[in-house]
């Protein structure tokens, strides 16, 4: 008698089928896992968020310590040449530095194959446009600049 009242819903109307028992008994287990799950993956979000706030932090600082280095750099050779040479110098220095890894990085893709072929050469057809622009106006600028 004890199951009989047991297996009837918590309010009036009639007993509830074995077959109705059996769907909640599933659907409250599948509620229970997806809980359990969902909690897992909050609690192993949670590092990961932080991992990712951690590391853009930390490329943050590598970007002011980049810049502060330039600085650095830029000050001791103000010690012994003309401030406006010894910026051009940095300056050339870095963009001759960017061609050779550029150039080294295009070959890589280009080596690989495939997709990243394609990409390396659409990289250099936009890098060698966007040069095509700038350098005339950064000669046309040095010009005017040295002219005062």
């Amino acid at each position: 008698m004890g199951d009989a009242v047991a297996n009837q819903p918590a309010g009036p109307g009639p007993p509830a089928s074995p077959a109705d028992r059996l769907a909640e008994d599933v659907a409250e287990v599948v509620r229970s896992e997806v809980r359990a799950v969902r909690g897992q993956l909050a609690d192993a979000a949670r590092p990961a968020g932080l991992g990712v706030a951690l590391l853009a932090a930390a490329g943050g600082c590598l970007v002011l310590g980049a810049g502060a280095a330039s600085t650095t750099v830029l000050r001791m050779l103000e010690a012994f040449l003309p401030r406006r040479l010894a910026a051009a110098g940095l300056t050339a220095g870095y963009l001759a530095t960017t061609l050779v890894l550029g150039r080294l990085g295009l070959n890589q893709l280009r080596a690989a194959g495939g997709g990243s072929a394609r990409l390396a050469d659409e990289v250099r057809g936009a890098v060698s446009a966007t040069a095509g622009r700038v350098v005339p106006a950064g000669s046309t600028a040095v010009r005017s600049a040295l002219r005062r």
